[in-house]
């Protein structure tokens, strides 16, 4: 009997042994199964990233028309027209929800002055939105009597610049980015107003252009994929057949020659990696150690906001070299 024991206590030691290496050597298979998952994943971080990049930045050659930045004058810009250029409309975003036209561009012979937009019925309270992707130049206000009330000027990525007039309250603040259809402001009566309303216009460097020259009110549309502005002669939508032999968003024809367009060339050039630094400063790539709070408290954002950025959870767990949205 003791012999039997003996042997059953050798067999399940035996066993136990055998138990630990085989455990043993299934960690060390699964380790290695993950590491090159790991190494996957951070190339597809970095593909990501790249992609992200990519898919984010626009075409800044509109921008780059524009000789500065400021947050102070509204229409003065002093610089040389180009002969022709051909605006992207496909952005578009109509302004508002009211369909209704109060006032259109054109003369004013009861005010004896030129009405320099197209006045668009809305109530106090009404949200006002983005015509197109870009950034906020002006948000101001001028006052109870004068001109626009609080108003918005946003210069946009296809060269045109829009302005918001007689809100009741502004949502965006200057040197914003902002994308085609985000709100901006409420409707309102400010300013030299006798009725609530949105007083919109569109300008090209300065010059204004009749808003219903581009876009159809009645249908919240564009009338056409593009808008050719012509500084010396008609400018005119294009039809698709015309379109596909123009190149988008570029200067076709210069009143000033090769320096105007390599000018141009350049500036777009130097706000196309501009907005790239941009893009790779609002993303960040997970360090050992970090978490959700202590990215959060490093980008200056709530843990909220990543989450929401990121589509996860509080709760989920952050891989070492993972790239997270941060604004």
């Amino acid at each position: 009997m003791h012999f039997f024991k003996t042997t059953e206590k050798k067999r399940t030691l035996m066993l136990s042994v055998l138990a630990m290496l085989s455990f043993a050597t299934f960690a060390q298979d699964q380790l290695a199964s993950v590491a090159p998952i790991d190494k996957r994943m951070r190339a597809i971080d970095s593909i990501s990233i790249a992609k992200m990049l990519e898919k984010e930045a626009v075409d800044y050659s509109g921008m780059a028309l524009y000789p500065d930045w400021n947050n102070t004058y509204t229409t003065s810009y002093g610089v040389e027209m180009p002969k022709e250029y051909k605006i992207d409309l496909r952005d578009f975003h109509f302004p508002c929800e009211s369909r209704r036209v109060t006032s259109s561009y054109g003369y004013r012979r009861s005010f004896r002055r030129n009405h320099y937009g197209t006045d668009i019925k809305v109530y106090v309270g009404d949200t006002i939105r983005s015509a197109f992707s870009g950034k906020i130049r002006i948000v101001a206000n001028q006052g109870r009597r004068k001109g626009y009330g609080k108003y918005v000027v946003i210069r946009h990525h296809n060269g045109l610049e829009t302005v918001y007039g007689h809100l009741s309250k502004q949502l965006v603040v200057e040197d914003q980015e902002v994308k085609a259809g985000e709100p901006i402001g409420l409707g309102g009566n400010t300013g030299r107003s006798t009725g609530s309303h949105l007083h919109f216009e569109t300008r090209f460097l300065g010059k204004f252009i009749d808003p219903e020259k581009m876009f159809d009110f009645t249908a919240q549309d564009v009338l056409a994929d593009y808008y050719l502005f012509s500084s010396v002669g008609r400018s005119r939508l294009l039809t698709s057949e015309e379109s596909k032999s123009l190149p988008g968003n570029e200067v076709l024809a210069s009143v000033g020659g090769p320096t105007f367009e390599a000018d141009k060339a350049e500036q777009s050039k130097r706000f196309q990696e501009e907005r790239r630094q941009s893009l790779r400063a609002s993303v960040h790539k997970v360090a050992k150690g970090e978490s959700l709070s202590t990215i959060a408290r490093k980008r200056g954002t709530t843990v909220a906001k990543l989450c929401k950025l990121n589509n996860i959870k509080t709760t989920t767990v952050l891989r070492v070299g993972q790239i997270l949205k941060c604004s």
